[in-house]
């Protein structure tokens, strides 16, 4: 008893809320980031290193665990492969299906193509998806993933092509489509097999691929569901064409080359008819010519007419070099004239519409007439505000064409070659290259050409073969994906995208997208199914043709189009309409289907049930443009919905210093090199495929991605953190059983108590952020708990009491069932991250003796009655206190020292007081929180000190009830060295005279 010294408290009911620990409380001002000042103070934790010798040692309990604290060299991937056998990795999806739950998560998995080695980009991109399947599938839900995989199309066509060199021109459609299957399922192969490494979790038996039968008859009934609703056509339009695939391209295979390098050029074309309205202004006495500029000078023989902005102001300038006239946009006069190297003097201005019904004669052929004509597309930009015009090699051009009924002859092949129709001295010469040589050397011969220069830019380039596009019109199949716009952009606003800034980045790529070409003249893909007429401009196509198609390719695959006479391609009933047998009418179409339309249409064979709609698709950020765009287009059109409900953007992988992957670079991160190690392991060690899976969720993803040496052994440090701190739960739980030795929660010690808050705290976090699909937040939150609240402030604290109390006494078992939860918790939270490290962690809990796979038991489990606000009032102020102490005797062992605690009458006495009922204690759970030899507890200062003492004061706000009670409190720590002597077992400053045992340890070793 205190006597004298007891203060008078708040009132009953301030007090019956402290005591209740239950009070919605909030942390004392000093907060979190005032305990981490003291736990990393040196001698905060030196008397507590482990007591192993001496005569008392084998009374000590120390930590009892076969799990390993480093797997060295080659036993990280080597373990792994063992647990992926040992825990069931291969049958988990199986496992999971059969499972008869209410809910279903499914992920449709857009397909890497089958091209090349698996790279990091896999890597990432497939971890992602992995970690949100097992996640949502430890919550309860039923998973449904189905990996596929991209097979058709130009690329492997053309490695198959390049690989064949000479030989390649002598094959036919067949052989070239059986080259291109084997070479997809080889590469198929080969990215399964590191798939399975990596820890992805399906039935990798029963994958999609789009050159499957059934898959492909699935794509052509969703083809003529959208040509029956008038969506699907077939046009004569500039397409982007490139000359190296001699094939038409989509968007989204293109890639923009920003160093392209063009030759611009100033060109005349002299006014042959003045404009009515200008015809008063020119006198006719001085020729006057249009000005225009391109940097597609090839373009110049196909040009059809000029367009201007009828609502910009133009301009009759005169040449004072030539004394020659023209006409260009006055705001460009000043920055035109110079670029000519000369001046121009104004004569007049007039408004665009002025122009209207003039005409030009061609630069290159003066018999035929350009008319000036009024465009939408014409800028200020660049240029001179007048623009060349021509249909067959420009979207905006081709429009104007269409509005104007102008000619939209094309005089480039397939091969980007100039024909026949451009004229002897063009014929058989490359437009890119030769072409636009002996085009500009006309338009110097004709005196039309002003200036020629180079200009660096922007410009499509094919994605595979990486050489300059063109523009190129053509017959080709297209979806008018003008009509379906609207109700894709509606249904977009549906959709949840992370980042949310990823909708408009879609919507703008949408709305950048006039037309879809959907047809490519290559032979590895699958067929339009249309059949053409012999002789007349007229294509066959219906629903008999369709169902008898369809079942053939169903049956046999797409191979039939080029294997079976055109004969049995038709249904006998349409066959005797079309000339019979003996004189077929129609012959099989050429052209295959674009392979965004290929995998676009994968949700309407892979997704399950009525509604086929995924949960989540989870790619790269340029499938914002292909993919998303593609699957998104095909299903409003054919269904009216969007495919997925949610849809997560991920980033690109590049070096460690953000620079791209290249070879020449040396910075290609290789993920079986990362795994198993390279040749030489001491710069290239086996990391195993977890440090892989930690990478890939600690990094932002929603921006680009870096990996390299560095990142890799930050990733693999923290593991190793990460298992010491597992290491010591595994240790620390030898010898207790969960269901005959827990402690209920209102009988355990408050820092044990604590605890529980804190991890239902982390717990509701991480499911959180799980659901959010921000993983990066999942480790930062792991990161901070296992360091910052464990390994440095309750780990310091416990060891005396795990170490050296009696095996079953209540306060070992108390820590005990806090250490146990925790272990738990924290495994179960990083299972969809780390699967192998989690199912190596379970193999080894002392008290689950058949252990089950991690991921067949469920979800994190806490219990509402470990949520305790006012706890973190107790333990804080308890902690600001500490640190006071710790913090005057830096790099000294705090069981050698005395802690004298003044605390004002109060409730913060009060509370304090709940931690250490006596006056003095060496056992007190206030004492084992200081860590000091003992804590003495007064309301007031005693009269009597030493003259060595250290004196330090300090505040502390305690806010009970959501602020209804709020006090603040002043206290004093008063410091001074110990007078007793060290315990020989436990080695704590508790004992009466040297080499004695201190009362504690004497009654645990005498109770033995």
């Amino acid at each position: 008893m205190r006597g004298a010294l007891r203060p008078h408290g708040p009132g009953t009911a301030a007090l019956a809320a402290a005591r209740s620990w239950g009070v919605p409380g909030r942390l004392g001002w000093l907060g979190t980031a005032r305990r981490l000042l003291v736990r990393s103070v040196a001698g905060a934790d030196s008397q507590l290193t482990s007591p192993n010798s001496g005569k008392y040692r084998d009374t000590v309990l120390l930590p009892q665990t076969s799990f390993p604290m480093k797997l060295l060299g080659r036993q990280q991937p080597d373990t792994e492969l063992e647990i992926q056998q040992k825990c069931g990795f291969s049958g988990l999806y199986s496992w999971q299906r059969e499972r008869k739950v209410k809910s279903e998560f499914c992920l449709h998995d857009g397909p890497p193509y089958a091209n090349g080695d698996p790279h990091v980009g896999h890597a990432l991109n497939k971890i992602l998806k992995d970690i949100a399947n097992r996640y949502h599938m430890m919550r309860g839900s039923k998973i449904h993933f189905v990996p596929g995989w991209d097979c058709h199309g130009l690329p492997i066509e053309v490695k198959v092509l390049s690989e064949l060199g000479g030989k390649a021109q002598d094959l036919s459609a067949m052989e070239i489509r059986e080259k291109a299957r084997s070479f997809a399922k080889a590469a198929i192969e080969k990215q399964k097999s590191a798939f399975i490494r990596w820890g992805i979790m399906a039935d990798w038996n029963n994958c999609y691929y789009t050159f499957d039968g059934k898959y492909e008859a699935s794509q052509l009934r969703t083809f003529y569901q959208m040509y029956e609703k008038g969506l699907v056509y077939r046009s004569y339009k500039p397409v982007f064409w490139s000359p190296s695939s001699r094939t038409a391209l989509a968007e989204a295979e293109l890639e923009y080359n920003p160093e392209h390098v063009s030759r611009s050029i100033y060109v005349k074309f002299p006014l042959l008819k003045p404009p009515p309205k200008l015809a008063s202004l020119l006198d006719g006495s001085s020729p006057v010519s249009i000005l225009v500029w391109t940097t597609q000078p090839w373009t110049i023989p196909a040009n059809e007419a000029v367009c201007y902005m009828p609502e910009s102001k133009y301009a009759v300038v005169k040449c004072s070099t030539s004394g020659d006239l023209y006409i260009l946009a006055e705001e460009k006069v000043a920055s035109v004239g110079p670029i000519l190297e000369t001046t121009f003097e104004v004569i007049s201005t007039f408004s665009g519409v002025d122009l209207e019904n003039g005409t030009c004669s061609h630069p290159l052929f003066p018999d035929k007439v350009s008319p000036l004509l009024p465009a939408t597309h014409v800028t200020m930009a660049k240029g001179t505000g007048l623009v060349h015009t021509a249909p067959a090699h420009g979207m905006e051009d081709y429009s104007v064409a269409s509005q104007h009924n102008l000619p939209m002859d094309c005089l480039v092949d397939e091969s980007g070659i100039f024909t026949e129709d451009a004229g002897p001295e063009l014929q058989n010469k490359a437009v890119l290259k030769e072409g636009t040589d002996v085009v500009i050397k006309m338009l110097q011969t004709s005196e039309n050409l002003l200036k020629e220069e180079k200009l660096i830019h922007s410009y499509p380039y094919d994605w595979r073969t990486k050489k300059p596009v063109v523009i190129r019109a053509s017959k080709q199949w297209f979806i008018n994906i003008t009509d379906i716009k609207t109700t894709a952009k509606e249904l977009l606003k549906t959709v949840k995208f992370v980042p949310g800034a990823a909708l408009n980045a879609m919507v703008d790529m949408l709305d950048r997208r006039p037309y879809w070409c959907i047809s490519r003249q290559r032979v590895w893909g699958v067929p339009i199914p249309v059949f053409h007429h012999k002789t007349k401009d007229e294509y066959l196509i219906n629903s008999q043709t369709i169902d008898h198609i369809v079942k053939l390719v169903e049956q046999h695959g797409s191979d039939i189009w080029w294997t079976l006479p055109p004969e049995q391609l038709l249904p006998k009933e349409v066959l005797s309409q079309v000339g019979g047998p003996g004189a077929l009418e129609y012959v099989p179409g050429q052209d295959i289907l674009d392979i965004w339309f290929d995998s676009g249409t994968s949700w309407s064979y892979v997704l399950p049930g009525t509604d086929q709609r995924a949960d989540l698709y989870l790619e790269g950020k340029d499938q914002l443009g292909g993919w998303f765009q593609s699957s998104l287009l095909t299903s409003v059109a054919a269904r009216k919905k969007a495919p997925f409900k949610s849809v997560v953007v991920h980033g690109f992988t590049l070096g460690e210093k953000g620079e791209k992957m290249s070879k020449s670079l040396g910075n290609v991160v290789n993920p079986d090199v990362v795994i198993n190690g390279g040749k030489d392991q001491s710069k290239e060690p086996p990391y195993g495929a977890d440090v892989l899976r930690w990478w890939v969720a600690e990094s932002n993803v929603f921006t680009e991605v870096t990996i390299g040496p560095s990142a890799l052994n930050a990733a693999r440090d923290d593991i190793s953190k990460l298992r010491n701190t597992l290491r010591f739960l595994l240790g620390n739980v030898a010898g207790f059983n969960p269901e005959t030795d827990s402690v209920p929660v209102k009988n355990m010690y408050v820092i044990d108590q604590y605890m529980l808050h804190l991890l239902q705290d982390l717990a509701s976090k991480i499911t959180d952020s799980y659901k959010q699909y921000d993983f990066g937040k999942v480790i930062r939150l792991l990161k901070a708990f296992y360091t910052r609240e464990l390994s440095n402030f309750y780990f310091s604290i416990i060891k005396d009491r795990l170490y050296c109390e009696d095996e079953s006494d209540p306060k070992r078992r108390s820590c005990q069932t806090a250490l146990a939860e925790i272990l738990d918790i924290m495994v179960r939270s990083f299972a969809p991250i780390l699967p192998h490290l989690a199912e190596e962690v379970f193999q080894h809990i002392p008290y689950i003796k058949e252990p089950k796979s991690v991921f067949r038991t469920g979800w994190i489990n806490t219990s509402s009655i470990w949520k305790k606000p006012g706890l973190e009032e107790a333990v804080e102020s308890a902690c600001a206190m500490r640190d006071s102490f710790l913090g005057s005797i830096p790099g000294k062992n705090a069981a050698e020292y005395e802690v004298i605690i003044v605390i004002e009458p109060g409730l913060l006495f009060e509370i304090i007081e709940m931690l250490q009922a006596e006056e003095t204690s060496s056992t007190s759970q206030l004492n084992e929180l200081m860590m000091a030899s003992q804590s003495t507890l007064l309301a007031q200062e005693p009269k009597e000190r030493p003259a060595d003492v250290i004196e330090l004061n300090g505040t502390f706000l305690i806010n009970l009830e959501g602020g209804d009670i709020r006090e603040e409190s002043s206290y004093k720590v008063i410091v001074m060295p110990t007078t007793k002597e060290k315990c020989p077992r436990c080695w704590k400053h508790t004992a009466e005279s040297a080499d004695t045992l201190c009362p504690r340890c004497a009654q645990v070793v005498g109770g033995k």
